[in-house]
């Protein structure tokens, strides 16, 4: 993670999680949300950034990185909502460098910070992506994600407990997704097919819950 590291001054790496922004039979992007410290006249700086790191698998069957892409998430906003101060100050909502700066930008609607901290009553969450560092498009597709345009979080950690874990509760989970649906997203992935139109899985969503909103 080269692109990770000042070139003036040492640094450390601390890996939040990874988790498939999209996977397909011959390519993937795995998202890693970082925390990046650095040494800096003295003083330890604490930084981070999501990268979308895109793989490709050969004909032998072994996969590869081809690019790496690191979060952007723009200028902190002049004003932000009353939302955002709240989900940025609240204790029960771990989020990532790259998605607190996306909070901070203005850029994330607040049917998002909203739903978060209405979680956020019931579970302490841990988000892995908001906007910046996800691909654009829905990965394999030309259709837009909701992630770039601010309308979407993905969640890898409820309760201290890994989304992936094979030790996490089911229920757990479920209820999770379930309560995103009934806050209003329309859009709700997991290791878990549940009924209902909101709802899907497959293999990118097994390692997170993802919450997508139309506005």
């Amino acid at each position: 993670m080269k692109l990770l590291q000042p070139t003036d001054t040492q640094a450390a790496i601390d890996v939040i999680d990874a988790q498939y922004g999209g996977i397909l039979s011959s390519s993937a992007s795995v998202l890693v949300p970082c925390k990046v410290y650095s040494i800096r006249e003295n003083r330890v700086i604490s930084g981070g950034t999501t990268v979308d790191v895109r793989l490709s698998k050969s004909s032998q069957g072994t996969w590869r990185v081809t690019a790496t892409h690191p979060a952007q998430p723009g200028a902190p906003a002049a004003n932000l909502s009353a939302a955002a101060r709240k989900v940025l100050a609240n204790g029960q909502i771990s989020l990532p460098p790259a998605s607190a700066a996306d909070i901070r930008s203005g850029q994330v609607h607040d049917s998002v910070l909203n739903t978060m901290l209405q979680l956020a009553k019931t579970y302490r969450i841990g988000v892995s992506v908001i906007r910046s560092g996800h691909p654009l498009d829905v990965f394999g597709t030309n259709r837009p994600s909701d992630h770039p345009r601010g309308r979407a979080f993905d969640t890898w950690q409820i309760d201290g407990h890994a989304v992936v874990s094979p030790a996490t509760s089911r229920s757990l989970i479920t209820s999770y997704m379930r309560a995103a649906e009934s806050l209003g997203s329309y859009n709700v992935g997991g290791p878990y097919q549940l009924s209902g139109a909101a709802f899907f899985s497959d293999q990118t969503h097994h390692d997170h819950v993802h919450a997508g909103f139309r506005s």
